[in-house]
C-alpha cells in the first residue's frame, strides 16, 4: 500500500513541475527506506554459538532463534497464570523479541547454577524453596549443561523457554521477598500503619540489568545484625524457654519476615516502642540513649492462651484485633501538652464513665470530669440519669488537669488515624506487671519527665515543661518540639539483645499467630 501511494504520489507530480521539488522527493524517498529497514528479519542473538560453545552438546548446534521465539512466546501465554508478575514479565520478553536473555547472559563458565543454589538456601531466610521453585531449576540448569542430557533441537527449545521462564519469575520473586518481605503488612494486619515500601515495577526490572548473578543474590542478604542474628539462631536450632522447637522456629520466621519490611527507621534520632515487649527506646547514633517501660493497649491474647496455630473457626486465621489495642504505626512528635485535658473518646464514656457515674453521683466531681452537651457545660451533672441507655453518647466528657487526670501530667502528640499518643499516668503501680497490656491503646510512660528532657534538651522550653508539671494550679500548656522527632510503635517477639542474648516475648496481641498463619498458607497449595 505504502510503495503504491509512493510511486503513484511521484508520478503524479513528476508531470506538474510546479508541484514536484527535490526536497519533497528525498522526503519521499526517507520514508520508504524506513519502511523498508522496518520490515527487514530482525537480527537475533546466536543461541546456538553460545549454549554450544559452553557444552558442546550436538542439539544445540543448529537452534533457530526464531523457532524458538516462537515457543517462547506460547509457552508464557500456557504459564501466566503461574506467574507472579506475569504482566512484566510478559512485557520484557515481547520488548526483547522473546530471547532467552537470562540464559544467555549467565550461562557461560557455569554462572547460571548460582541461581538454584541461591534459591535452594531460601530456608536459611525462614522461606520454603518451594516457593522459588529451587528444584525444578536446579534440575533444568543440570540438563542444560549437561553435554548429551538434551537430545533434540524441539527439547532444547522447550526446556530453554521453560528454564528462561521460571528463572526470570523466581529471581523476581526472591529478590523481592529478600528485600522487601513475601507479604505485605498493611495487607495482612487490620491495625497496620506503618509507611512501608513495596517493590515496583523499576525496582524488579533491575534482575534483566545484573551482570553477576552470585554477587547480586550475595548483595541483597540483608546486612542488619539482627536479621543476621535470628538467621544463625533459626539455623542452630535455639529456641526460647517453654517454646517447643517448632515453635521457637515458627516465632523467628515470623520475625525476620517483620525485619525484611522496608520501613525501619533511618532517622539519626527516633523513639520506638516494642509493643510485645512493653518497652520504649530513645535511640541516638544507633544507640539507646533512654529505655523506660511503657503500658500499651490490652490485646487479644493478654492470657497467652492462643498458640502458633490457626485459631479462626474458618481454618484461615484472620486479624480480628481487640478494640483497644495499639496499633503499629510511625509519625513525627510535634509538641507535648502539659497538664492535658483528657478528651474522654465515645466507646470509654459508654463502656465505663456512665456506668460509674450511674452507681455514684459524685463520680464525675471526685475525678474531675466535665460533662457537656450540644458543646455546652452541664453545670449540675448530678441530675442526669446515667442509666440511660444513651447516656453515653448523648453527653461528652472531659476530664482537667490534676493529679487524678489519666493522662497523667504530659502527652507528647504525633499525627496519626488512631488518636493515640504517649503519656503519663498517675497508675504507677501498673509498671510493676509483667504484662503490660493494660491501657486502651495510647501507649503509658514510666519515665515522661526523662522523654522530655530527652527531645527537648535542657534548654528553655524543658525548664517550662518541668515547672508546669510541678505547678499545684496546674493549666493545659501546647509546646511545640523543633526539630519534630519521629516515633515508631513496633511489634517483636524476638531478638537479640546487647550482650548477644537471644530474647522471646509472648505474642501478647496474636500477632505472631497471623503472620504464621499467612506464611503457611503461602506453601500450603505447593
Amino acid at each position: 500500500m505504502w510503495h503504491h501511494f509512493s510511486y503513484e504520489f511521484i508520478m503524479n507530480k513528476s508531470t506538474n513541475p510546479q508541484y514536484f521539488s527535490i526536497k519533497t522527493l528525498l522526503i519521499i524517498i526517507l520514508a520508504a527506506t524506513s519502511v523498508l529497514t522496518s520490515c527487514k528479519k530482525k537480527v537475533r542473538s546466536d543461541i546456538s554459538k553460545v549454549l554450544f560453545a559452553e557444552t558442546k552438546n550436538k542439539a544445540f548446534k543448529n537452534l533457530n532463534a526464531d523457532t524458538f521465539a516462537v515457543v517462547m512466546e506460547k509457552m508464557l501465554t500456557d504459564e501466566r497464570a503461574q506467574l507472579g508478575n506475569p504482566k512484566l514479565i510478559t512485557a520484557f520478553y515481547t520488548a526483547n523479541d522473546f530471547e532467552p536473555k537470562l540464559i544467555l547472559k549467565h550461562f557461560s563458565k557455569g554462572e547460571l547454577k548460582n541461581i538454584p543454589e541461591f534459591l535452594s538456601r531460601a530456608g536459611d531466610h525462614g522461606l520454603d524453596p518451594r516457593l522459588f521453585n529451587a528444584e525444578r531449576i536446579s534440575q533444568l540448569v543440570n540438563k542444560l549443561y549437561e553435554k548429551k542430557a538434551i537430545k533434540t533441537a524441539n527439547e532444547a527449545y522447550t526446556d530453554l523457554a521453560q528454564l528462561e521462564i521460571l528463572i526470570a519469575n523466581s529471581l523476581i520473586d526472591y529478590s523481592n521477598a529478600i528485600q522487601y518481605g513475601i507479604l505485605s503488612p498493611r495487607k495482612i494486619y487490620a491495625n497496620y500503619y506503618t509507611e512501608t515500601k513495596r517493590p515496583d515495577s523499576v525496582s524488579m526490572m533491575k534482575i534483566f540489568e545484573v551482570k553477576n548473578m552470585k554477587t547480586y543474590l550475595d548483595s541483597i542478604q540483608p546486612k542488619d545484625p539482627q536479621y543476621i542474628a535470628l538467621q544463625k539462631a533459626l539455623k542452630t536450632g535455639i529456641t526460647g524457654t517453654g517454646l517447643s522447637l517448632e515453635d521457637g522456629s515458627r516465632i523467628l520466621k515470623a520475625n525476620l519476615e517483620r525485619l525484611r519490611w522496608k520501613n525501619k527507621p533511618k532517622e539519626n534520632k527516633y523513639v520506638i516502642v516494642n509493643i510485645a515487649d512493653f518497652n520504649l527506646d530513645v535511640m541516638e547514633n544507633g544507640k539507646s540513649i533512654l529505655n523506660m517501660k511503657v503500658c500499651v493497649g490490652e490485646g487479644r491474647n493478654k492470657n497467652f492462651t492462643d498458640s502458633l496455630k490457626e485459631y479462626d473457626e474458618t481454618g484461615l486465621s484472620k486479624d480480628r484485633p481487640f478494640s483497644r489495642e495499639t496499633p503499629q504505626l510511625n509519625s513525627m512528635i510535634h509538641s507535648v501538652q502539659v497538664n492535658p485535658v483528657w478528651n474522654i473518646p465515645e466507646s470509654i464514656a459508654t463502656k465505663e464513665i456512665v456506668k460509674d457515674a450511674a452507681k455514684d453521683r459524685y463520680y464525675l466531681a471526685s475525678k474531675n470530669i466535665d460533662v457537656y452537651q450540644n458543646g455546652e457545660i452541664v453545670s449540675d451533672p448530678e441530675t442526669i440519669d446515667f442509666s440511660e441507655s444513651d447516656a453515653g453518647t448523648k453527653y461528652t466528657f472531659k476530664q482537667r488537669p490534676g493529679d487524678d487526670n489519666s493522662l497523667g501530667k504530659i502527652k507528647f502528640l504525633f499525627q496519626n488515624a488512631s488518636s493515640v499518643y504517649l503519656h503519663d499516668t498517675p497508675a504507677k503501680a501498673a509498671f510493676n506487671l509483667s504484662m503490660r497490656a493494660v491501657s486502651h491503646g495510647c501507649v503509658r510512660l514510666e519515665k515522661p519527665l526523662d522523654l522530655a528532657r530527652a527531645l527537648f534538651g535542657e534548654g528553655s522550653k524543658f525548664k517550662t515543661i518541668s515547672g508546669q508539671m510541678q505547678s499545684e494550679n496546674p493549666e493545659a500548656k501546647d509546646i511545640s518540639l523543633k526539630p519534630q522527632v519521629p516515633v515508631y510503635l513496633t511489634y517483636f517477639t524476638a531478638w537479640v539483645d546487647d550482650n548477644g542474648t537471644l530474647q522471646f516475648r509472648k505474642d501478647v496481641y496474636g500477632l505472631d499467630i497471623v503472620l504464621d498463619s499467612y506464611m503457611q498458607r503461602l506453601t500450603a497449595k505447593l
